[in-house]
């Protein structure tokens, strides 16, 4: 194979994952709200659970991924969460749900830091940019996708699919991944080409008032919070659909606005490289983050919601396409660069429902103490943020 063939292997094995795994977490919130009588406060929960064991084991993941090979990596990830969800699918309870959201969680972690190095690694600096876009419009089309079309799956192929249908996608995963491991020139962590080991960031960002590490750790710093807000409105979409009076397939076609628009972001981000190290570009991102997130979760109105949405979607494009290139670009361990992009995320992922469901559960009499409390906390990351950059400068 060709090396360009290989990396387009690598993309299909990307889709792949980014539809089973939007499938399953995202339409999860539904069973559990369907079958359990779970509202805000128990999803909220779930997510934070979620992301605590995502912190750990993404950092855990991507170490295994550098150390062990990306394709070991990737096929441990997608077998296991394929044994997963069949053995949970087994026990239709709320603590057979919770074990197996935290076994799917801990080897889905095993997949994404492998993929991103696996897109990434080998390329020169000319060509990094354009492969890190190509794969952020892959996983976030697939998640559009899963989102847009999941609530009508739902309904037509029952509960029980969001296991079924998750776990045969990973074990096509690891069918793919176990023929791709074997081609020739197949990428290993440990044969790094010359022109890998030697990457520097591109020349752009010795232009700056602050060095390009400075750069990762504020890109570090602001994906969390986008997480924070992302999966805090996917938590509660299910009582917002329900408050709206949308069915599951309407939810899914209406709530999926964002995920395309943050598609549409990552597509441009990807052709156009003039935002890279470029302070203000992150800066009115977060700004607009906590506008649209607020906006999101109180307005009222429908126009208010689109419009939300669309600023949402180009707000957590950039933050996290931000994240994503900097990781790859600042460094040679991608495979552990890749974990703590993912580790971070994990962050945001608990943080942001844990804080929503603290809210709700001390001040139980507010429909939107959640909110707020999360609106809160995303605005004391934006100091944060800037407060990083001001100190470098000074």
């Amino acid at each position: 194979m060709t090396p360009a063939q290989r990396k387009a292997a690598c993309l299909i094995l990307e889709g792949l994952n980014a539809f089973a795994c939007a499938y399953y977490f995202n339409y999860l919130f539904f069973l559990l709200r369907d079958q359990f009588g779970f509202g805000n406060l128990g999803n909220l929960l779930i997510s934070a659970m979620h992301g605590l064991i995502y912190v750990c084991s993404a950092w855990f993941g991507g170490r295994f991924a550098q150390r062990h090979g990306y394709f070991t990596a990737l096929r441990l990830g997608s077998a296991g969460m394929s044994v997963v969800l069949l053995v949970g699918s087994a026990f239709p309870t709320v603590a057979g749900q919770v074990l197996t959201l935290a076994g799917w969680t801990f080897m889905m972690c095993f997949t994404w830091p492998a993929l991103e190095a696996l897109v990434s690694e080998g390329e020169s600096a000319e060509r990094l940019p354009k492969m890190i876009g190509l794969y952020n419009v892959v996983w976030a089309g697939s998640s559009a996708v899963a989102y847009f079309s999941g609530g009508a799956l739902f309904e037509w192929l029952g509960v029980k699919s969001i296991y079924w249908l998750p776990a045969a996608l990973y074990a096509a995963l690891f069918g793919g991944a176990s023929w791709l491991a074997k081609q020739p020139g197949s990428t290993s962590p440990r044969s790094h080409s010359a022109a890998a080991l030697s990457h520097t960031p591109e020349p752009e960002a010795f232009r700056q008032p602050v060095s390009p590490a400075i750069f990762l750790k504020m890109a570090w710093l602001a994906n969390p919070f986008a997480y924070i807000a992302i999966n805090t409105v996917l938590a509660v979409i299910p009582q917002l659909a329900a408050k709206l009076h949308l069915s599951t397939t309407e939810t899914g076609i209406f709530c999926s606005l964002w995920f395309f628009v943050r598609l549409g972001a990552f597509v441009l981000l990807w052709q156009w490289t003039k935002w890279h190290y470029k302070f203000r570009w992150l800066l009115a991102a977060f700004i607009a983050l906590i506008a649209s997130f607020t906006t999101l979760l109180l307005a009222g109105q429908l126009w208010l919601l689109v419009l939300a949405q669309i600023v949402f979607g180009l707000a957590t494009g950039l933050i996290y396409f931000s994240s994503l290139f900097y990781s790859m670009d600042v460094g040679e361990t991608k495979g552990e660069h890749g974990g703590l992009h993912e580790a971070a995320i994990g962050a945001g992922i608990f943080a942001g429902p844990a804080v929503g469901a603290t809210a709700i559960w001390l001040a139980p009499a507010s429909a939107n103490a959640g909110t707020w409390a999360v609106s809160g906390l995303l605005v004391f990351g934006l100091v944060g943020l800037v407060a990083l950059r001001l100190k470098r400068v000074s």
